[in-house]
This record gives structure tokens, sequence and C-alpha cells, in this order.
């Protein structure tokens, strides 16, 4: 599925009319709370779903579970000032994080500085995975398992906005903590991201090794956005109390983003690829390379008339996704690694209004063992809600 998921991604704009005119960049500020405010306003978002799986006849029947509990406060902290943060409460309280705790100083549209918890822009969903923002219950693997989604860094950088004839460009460009250590020691027995994620990180780098990440995206009327963005830092401790221990080991993840529209069907996508350097003696087991991509068709199928809302709607929706957790070749027998799972997802969800969404999803994933095992599948039904507040 690796080559129609990347020419999807790539040559999509070229297929388009007209588009929604607001930037990726904005994510965190186009949101509902923020409309009509004074100096300080809170809001948030909800997201409760149900999910009942079938994994190869064995039915783990069904689970309900909140989410995600998000609360936002924003305020415009003085001229050329905002300040934004967030603080989630997901899986009940399982996990409590602070997402974002940022300031903004705007010296002119095209140059902002800014400082704090951020979220590196690597790819669109790290800063825009709203759950209201989406027709599916679940996110997509590329954005959660190879990109580390939602990645919450402590950093400063800029950004801006500039507007050459006929497109809006914006380009952002940080420096933050980095991940950690995690990346390859964790339970999962495999190269994973997400894991190098620690709250440790957010007090000091565990390394002294700042991470550098950048986007750049541009966006037409005509043709949608298309975003490239790229992100590289060390991950291992190679040195302790300024003693060298090791060698200072690097990851990067490079990400290709689009939106659009062809007709009425809005398209959303995302592609990414990470790497990484492995000591000699962990390469056969460990993975130096991953890859990823996902695919977002979504059209208006039904306007019903509802009296008391002005604009409800039903929505069709369709996800097809690949991740690949372990590029390439055994180095002793040849043979090539597998460990990667393929997921389509249908999707029918009702809008009453633009910020909440109720949600009916049915998935089918394939996912292969590192050895090439036969396919283990799965079959999903899940119901979801999310809703601004």
């Amino acid at each position: 599925m690796r080559a129609p998921l990347l020419a999807a991604l790539v040559l999509v704009p070229a297929l388009v009319h007209a588009q929604d005119t607001t930037l990726v960049q904005g994510s965190i500020y186009r949101r509902p709370f923020i409309a009509a405010i004074g100096r300080t306003a809170v809001g948030g978002y909800l997201e409760a779903n149900v999910a009942w799986s079938r994994t190869e006849g064995i039915n783990e029947g069904p689970s309900f579970e909140v989410r995600r509990f998000n609360i936002f406060l924003f305020s415009s902290a003085g001229r050329r000032l905002r300040f934004t943060s967030e603080l989630e409460f997901e899986h009940g309280t399982e996990e409590i994080a602070l997402e974002t705790a940022l300031l903004d100083f705007m010296v002119t549209p095209s140059l902002v500085i800014r400082g704090g918890v951020l979220l590196p822009p690597i790819g669109a969903f790290n800063v825009n995975h709203d759950g209201p923002r989406y027709e599916f219950v679940d996110r997509p693997f590329v954005s959660t398992e190879i990109i580390p989604a939602t990645l919450s860094e402590v950093g400063f950088g800029v950004h801006g906005r500039l507007a050459p004839r006929g497109l809006s460009v914006s380009y952002d460009l940080y420096l933050t903590n980095g991940l950690g250590e995690g990346v390859i020691l964790n339970p999962a027995g495999r190269t994973h991201l997400p894991s190098g994620k620690g709250e440790s990180l957010f007090a000091e780098d565990e390394n002294g090794s700042p991470a550098v990440s950048g986007r750049i995206g541009l966006r037409s009327s005509r043709l949608g956005e298309i975003g490239l963005s790229h992100y590289r830092g060390v991950y291992n401790r190679w040195r302790v109390e300024g003693q060298r221990i090791d060698e200072p080991r690097w990851l990067s993840l490079t990400a290709l983003d689009v939106e659009t529209t062809v007709g009425p069907v809005t398209l959303r996508g995302e592609t990414a690829l990470a790497a990484l350097d492995i000591a000699p003696e962990l390469r056969e087991v460990l993975a130096d390379r991953q890859w990823g991509a996902y695919l977002d068709a979504v059209m208006p199928v039904i306007h019903p008339r509802i009296r008391g809302l002005e604009s409800p709607v039903v929505l069709l929706g369709l996800r097809i996704e690949r991740v690949d957790f372990n590029l390439g070749r055994f180095a002793s027998t040849g043979q090539p690694r597998r460990d990667d799972v393929a997921a389509a997802t249908l999707g029918l969800s009702f809008r009453p209004v633009a910020g909440t969404v109720f949600r009916a999803n049915y998935r089918l994933a394939s996912s292969r063992d590192l050895l090439g095992n036969p396919a283990e599948r799965t079959a999903a039904i899940l119901f979801g809600l999310a809703t601004y507040f």
C-alpha cells in the first residue's frame, strides 16, 4: 500500500478547486472559545467512545472510555502578546499532562517569537490534533506511532506568515529538549519514538543536545495546503557530568502533509519517515528506519433539517493507513523485516454544529510480526463523541 498512499499525498493538490484559507500553523488559536473574549478565556474539549473488537476470532467485548478531557486557557497578555495553554486528562485520570503553555510575541506577522511548552511542527497532526476536528474515533497510526503525537517539548523559536501573490506561506523553527533513551529502551521491545517522551524532559535536556524542528507550509485558495517538516535530535545519554560515555546517536523525522478538497470531498493526509543511528550490536533487532502514511477522505452526504439547528450535516469518511516499524532486511539472513500494520476505516458522522461530532467507525486492520508470520486480523466497531466547550 506504500506507493498508492505516497502518490495520493503528493499528487492530490493538482486536482483541486476552492479551499479553506486557514493555515495549519494557526491551529492552536482556531478554537471556538477564543472567538468572543475579553482579556482571558477558558475552553476545552471532550472525547468519549465505546469500542468492540475481535482479533482472529477472540472477542474483547465492549469497552467504554472517556479518552480525553482537555482544558484550554488563553489570554491576550498585552499588545502583541498571546498566551495559550492546554491541560490534558487522558483515559480518565490515568495520565495528566501539560500539553502546551506558551507565549507568543509578535514583532510582525512574519516574525513571531515563541517560548514555553510547545508542539514541534512534525507534520500537521501534531499541531492540529483536536478530536472535534476529525470524523474518526482513533488517531492515525503514523501520527501516533511514527510521529509521537501528541509531542510536547520545552523550547523556543520563531514562526511567521508571508503572503506572496496568490499564496500564504508559513514557517516554524524551534529548539527543544528532544526525545530521550526510551526511543530504544522501552517495554515495546522495538524502536518506538513515543516511548522517548517523558516528564523529565520538561525539566532538563537529558544529553545537553537540543533537537531542531521546522516546517514550511504553502496554502492557496485553489490548492489547499501542503507542508514539509523535519525534526532532528540526539536521543541517548552520550556524556555524564562532562565525561563522554558513548557516541551521540541521532534520530530524524521527515514528514509531508496535505489538506485539500476535490469537489465535495475533503482530503487530509500525512506521511513520515523516521531514521535513527542505532548501535551496531543492536541493528539486528531494533529498527533504524520506520515509515508510515494515512489518507482521510470525507464528504457530506445529508443536510437534514432539524428544528433548532442551523446547519447540521451527516458525513461519510474513509481512512486508509499503513505503518512499517522496521524497514529493511536482516543482515544475518537477508530476509525482509516485517513488523507492520495496515488498516482501512469506514466512518459515518453527524455534526449538529461545527464543533461537535458523533462518530461511528468500522475498522479492519492486519498486522504482521518482525519475522513475517501470518498476519493477525482485527475488526473493530467504534462509537464516539467529541465536542468543544
